[in-house]
């Protein structure tokens, strides 16, 4: 099979919650147990940081010295071209895209989606159906995403790296993993301080050293203390955006 790169979009400038990505879980900063996990991936072969030019992020280009892991550092408004001049730069083809506010991603739903991405042969595949928020990773073939950061120029389609390619489906054939119901309530997400207290106590019972725990463990966990899982409603509801 093709090396995959997984190609993590990363910066400390978040307005809800500043500095998210390095806040610690049972110890460890977050984008640590994001990396831990996708280290457990059988097919993804190379990691990539990609962060911003601005000099908050230069914690995270430290933090990828630290950790061993590549890095490449682009703008901040114009995410697509990021991403896009990142897996130029490191020749990846497909490119799997992740988010730092993903810290419980899970490795058998990556694995999953790289080799539905390869068995049928998509320009685009990610989840459907409807999966916890958190979760979220997506394959782009090179082709894709070069069509998408030349021909994109409206600012939502720059901002973000899927939207070009989501209103053109003609363009791209585009495939969707469905292997959750009932489950987008479920926001394992990390973006406001909510969602840090409900992570924290995830963690503080799941996590081990050496052992990654899945989804389905954090729902066993979900039917034991469902009184932890009300810690971030409020933001469930208003706020599910996957690109």
């Amino acid at each position: 099979m093709t090396p995959v790169f997984a190609i993590v979009q990363a910066r400390m400038g978040s307005t809800r919650l500043p500095g998210k990505i390095l806040k610690p879980l049972a110890g460890k900063p977050a984008l640590w147990h994001l990396l831990d996990r996708l280290r457990q991936c059988r097919n993804v072969d190379h990691i990539v940081m990609a962060t911003t030019v601005d000099r908050k992020d230069d914690v995270v280009e430290s933090f990828c010295r630290e950790m061993n892991v590549a890095w490449f550092r682009g703008s901040e408004e114009d995410v697509l071209d990021r991403y896009y001049r990142a897996a130029a730069q490191f020749g990846a083809d497909p490119v799997l895209r992740i988010t730092a506010d993903c810290p419980v991603i899970d490795p058998v739903v990556v694995d999953d989606v790289i080799t539905g991405y390869f068995r049928d042969g998509y320009d685009v595949y990610g989840l459907g159906g409807e999966f916890p928020d958190g979760l979220d990773c997506v394959l782009y073939s090179r082709r894709a995403l070069e069509r998408s950061w030349r021909e994109a120029s409206l600012p939502d389609e720059r901002e973000h790296v899927q939207p070009y390619m989501d209103k053109h489906p003609e363009l791209f054939r585009i495939g969707l993993l469905k292997r959750f119901h009932g489950l987008a309530h479920h926001r394992w997400t990390l973006d406001d301080e909510h969602d840090y207290q409900l992570l924290s106590g995830i963690f503080d019972r799941l996590y081990a050293p050496g052992r990654i725990f899945l989804t389905e463990d954090i729902l066993r966990l979900a039917e034991r203390e469902p009184k932890l899982f009300e810690l971030n409603v409020t933001s469930a509801r208003t706020r599910r955006i996957v690109y």
